[in-house]
């Protein structure tokens, strides 16, 4: 008989992960076991966890890599698991998708419809925590996906809402999902001036959003830069050559 294979350390890791959640049985549970160790690199960064930790609502515009998105998520899983206010993390996102790459028709119910859109938040929770956290907390109810067509008609109470690609959410529907705001409700809204993907440009609300509401002392304002990239540094470079492009006339 041939040796058993051993395993990484990464395989170990997925291996205890699966038999720590199978254990759980409550969302109670969960949120005691699940350890959130993300800290914030530069100092606009440290502005963004800053305005999350004190604002109702924050709005933050930053480009790739900046690590916007990554920090949200951490500092939403924190809230919840530390502040019993909150009882869920809503996230939000546009269903734009990138210019010229149209899907087609999804199948599926709702969920299995909205899961190549969200892919990006669940990505950043199983960094952070672990898939199969991520997985159990779905279960429990812990983190929901509301799409921004759902949104008329209700109040979100106790709950951090994380609204991402806002610049391909139109004027209208920012204003939608604004007076949404319920008691012990949190916005954050995440986006890039510099990728916007909906026909009508002018409709972008990002901007809108920084222009218009920075005199209210409870909305936070923070903008991340190309000294904030932390993904690659690479990225510097490639944002450099397509901002020269954009100055060409």
């Amino acid at each position: 008989m041939g040796r058993k294979k051993r395993l990484s350390k990464e395989e170990e890791m997925e291996v205890d992960e699966f038999i720590n959640s199978a254990r759980i049985d409550s969302k109670e549970k969960l949120l005691r076991c699940i350890k959130i160790d993300v800290k914030s690199i530069t100092d606009n960064q440290k502005e963004l966890v800053k305005a999350i930790k004190e604002k109702e609502v924050v709005i933050c515009s930053g480009l790739a890599g900046t690590g916007k998105t990554f920090l949200s998520c951490a500092e939403a899983l924190k809230l919840l698991k530390n502040d019993p206010r909150y009882q869920k993390i809503i996230i939000v996102k546009s269903v734009t998708v990138l210019k010229n790459e149209e899907i087609g028709h999804l199948k599926g119910g709702l969920a299995e419809k909205m899961e190549p859109f969200m892919y990006s938040f669940i990505h950043n929770f199983a960094k952070i925590i672990g898939k199969g956290n991520v997985d159990k907390m779905k279960e429990f109810g812990l983190i929901e996906e509301l799409p921004i067509a759902y949104m008329r008609g209700i109040n979100i109470d106790n709950a951090i809402v994380i609204i991402d690609e806002a610049q391909n959410i139109s004027i209208d529907n920012i204003r939608t999902i604004l007076t949404r705001l319920g008691s012990n409700c949190k916005m954050i809204f995440l986006g890039d001036t510099k990728q916007i993907d909906i026909r009508n440009k002018r409709d972008s609300s990002l901007e809108f959003l920084l222009d218009k509401f920075s005199h209210i002392d409870e909305i936070g304002m923070v903008r991340l830069t190309q000294e904030d990239v932390v993904r690659n540094p690479l990225i510097k470079k490639i944002e450099d050559v397509f901002d020269n492009l954009d100055r060409k006339p």
